[in-house]
């Protein structure tokens, strides 16, 4: 039979919240016209998501399969290789194992799918389900939770200025990614290798657009909103900033970009200190865009030690 569709959920010890997504999953509505499947790629988790799959497979939808399979690579990156390898969907949209996604997420993924077939990679609406209260200033650093509205309307990306969907509800094209992604990733873990899935599928001709019908609750808990995690996230994003933007460049423009890259990261790094002051250290909006700022500073750095290395 041939899949329309595979959602994909790459897991790593997520066997608390995997029933939630799985609940969610299992209560899709308008998919009769709709050949699905469900695959959870674990990776390499040490508690129980084996057994919680295992459990659900045991009361699951007739006519939807639902796949488990193990990576033993750690790496979200990976996991999702490993994902598209064993999906046979034509679209195959990814969840992480705390996406709790609307209950027409697959038709709307679906129906966006069908209609717009020269696009590689999409996302959607990323709304925050939080575990308590967010604190002061934490709705200008939420984007580093991956909690995002685009715009309230269909519409490209802006791959150019790494305006890009995450990983959290993204649906690609199958064969696109088997045709334009590369073996490894720059980008194996954590931090960056969302985008750079769509930024390969731009550089060979796919467009990424944006469906807002496509609805997700990504589940906050509470640790995830300390003030420590936050600016630890953001300095990630701002240290990856430089192999991302590489991934569209020519070598030979790629030594430009690396001294403008530090030098406009200096410059926004000096700014944010002059306008704000002893602020910066204080608020957790400014103290998360100042690692942001530390972070795209040493980027360039950061990438020429990797390329020492290797």
């Amino acid at each position: 039979m041939d899949i329309d569709f595979t959602v994909a959920i790459p897991t790593y010890n997520g066997a608390k919240t995997l029933p939630l997504v799985l609940e969610r999953l299992k209560a899709q509505v308008n998919t009769e016209s709709i050949a699905w499947e469900v695959i959870v790629v674990d990776n390499n988790s040490s508690d129980q998501t084996a057994e919680v799959v295992h459990c659900f497979q045991k009361h699951w939808l007739p006519d939807t399969p639902l796949n488990y399979c193990l990576e033993p690579r750690q790496g979200s990156a990976y996991a999702r290789q490993r994902a598209v390898k064993e999906a046979r969907g034509n679209l195959v949209g990814f969840l992480d194992d705390d996406n709790l996604p609307a209950a027409d997420w697959v038709a709307a993924a679906c129906q966006f799918g069908a209609a717009h077939p020269e696009v590689g990679s999409y996302g959607g609406q990323i709304l925050g389900q939080y575990e308590v209260e967010p604190p002061a200033g934490f709705d200008k650093v939420k984007k580093y939770l991956v909690i995002r509205k685009y715009a309230n309307e269909v519409k490209p990306f802006e791959p150019e200025r790494l305006r890009l969907p995450p990983g959290a509800g993204l649906v690609v094209r199958r064969q696109a990614w088997l045709d334009c992604m590369p073996d490894r990733f720059t980008r194996a873990h954590r931090g960056g290798h969302d985008y750079e899935i769509s930024l390969h599928l731009y550089r060979h001709g796919w467009k990424v657009w944006y469906n807002p019908a496509q609805k997700i609750d990504h589940l906050i808990p509470a640790w995830r909103m300390e003030r420590n995690y936050l600016v630890r996230i953001a300095r990630t994003y701002g240290l990856c900033t430089c192999e991302i933007r590489l991934i569209l460049a020519q070598p030979w423009q790629r030594p430009f970009l690396l001294i403008k890259s530090f030098l406009g990261s200096i410059r926004r790094l000096l700014g944010h200190l002059i306008r704000y002051g002893d602020r910066v250290y204080k608020e957790l909006d400014l103290a998360c865009e100042l690692a942001f700022f530390w972070g795209g500073v040493m980027s360039p750095f950061y990438y020429l030690k990797k390329q020492l290395i290797r």
